[in-house]
């Protein structure tokens, strides 16, 4: 019988969740847990308030190392046995106009710095955890692949055009994935979120460049610049982490045992895929 305090059941499922000390990766992680599963963190980022225990264990791994990788899976299957689901949420951002055409913050032009740091870590980050995930899923034939794109890969997004290029990535390897490894009891799901409860300080960077780049002044408020992204949105509100964590826990169970090769909005409706 499930646990009244467990709203679906994964009850020995084991699930690798990058970029899971903060944010979205760390929202995930507690619903993981708090489901039943065991979970390993991948992370440069040290988890708040981590302590080892048999159902957790914490990685700090770099992703776009292809040996750090393999090394980081293989301590999961020594400890956990196997691995069930993978979760690719470890991503960046840097928000860059492709040229400064206003002529006043050239540190905000996309540059191949900025280039290399987006697609390393989103786009050969996840392939690399991926391909090392699957040699374990393979040996049993089954397994669940979740890819952490974004509305911006599905619709793109002005000023964030690298950015939303990664995370169109995302999506196109979740939809090959979903059909090579099919015939091998391997599902693979997206998950975009769009817009969530999070409203930067006025001195973060990535909120200037943002600004900057959507033709706002670099000092706008940044409650008044988030806004005017609500107002785009049908359902009036911004999402919150849970729920994105609780739709990735519904995919990872087996009741979306019929889901694959499709990436999945969650964004009160202001993207549609």
């Amino acid at each position: 019988m499930l646990d009244e305090k467990k709203w679906i059941n994964l009850e020995n499922k084991v699930a690798i969740v990058t970029g899971g000390a903060m944010g979205i990766g760390e929202a995930i992680v507690a619903d993981l847990k708090g489901c039943g599963a065991k979970v390993a963190i991948f992370d440069m980022a040290d988890p708040k308030d981590y302590v080892e225990d048999e159902s957790t264990l914490f990685v700090k791994v770099d992703i776009r190392d292809k040996a750090a990788v393999e090394a980081a899976v293989a301590q999961v299957v020594e400890k956990f046995g196997t691995v069930d689901a993978l979760v690719n949420n470890a991503g960046v951002t840097r928000p860059r106009i492709l040229v400064d055409y206003y002529k006043e913050q050239p540190q905000y032009e996309l540059n191949e710095t900025d280039f290399d740091f987006m697609v390393s870590i989103n786009e050969k980050g996840t392939f690399l955890v991926s391909q090392a995930v699957t040699r374990v899923m393979l040996q049993k034939k089954s397994g669940v692949i979740i890819n952490m794109s974004s509305c911006a890969g599905l619709m793109g997004s002005k000023g964030h055009s690298c950015y939303s290029a990664t995370k169109a990535a995302i999506h196109a390897f979740t939809v090959s994935w979903g059909k090579e490894l099919g015939p091998f009891g391997i599902r693979v799901v997206g998950v975009a979120p769009d817009i969530l409860d999070r409203t930067p300080s006025n001195n973060d960077e990535k909120y200037r460049a943002q600004a900057y780049g959507r033709g706002w002044p670099v000092d706008t408020p940044a409650e008044k610049f988030f806004q005017n992204y609500k107002s785009s949105i049908p359902l009036g509100r911004p999402g919150h982490l849970s729920e994105v964590a609780d739709l990735v826990c519904y995919l990872i169970s087996d009741h979306a045992s019929y889901i694959t090769g499709i990436t999945i909005p969650v964004s009160g409706g202001k993207c549609k895929g």
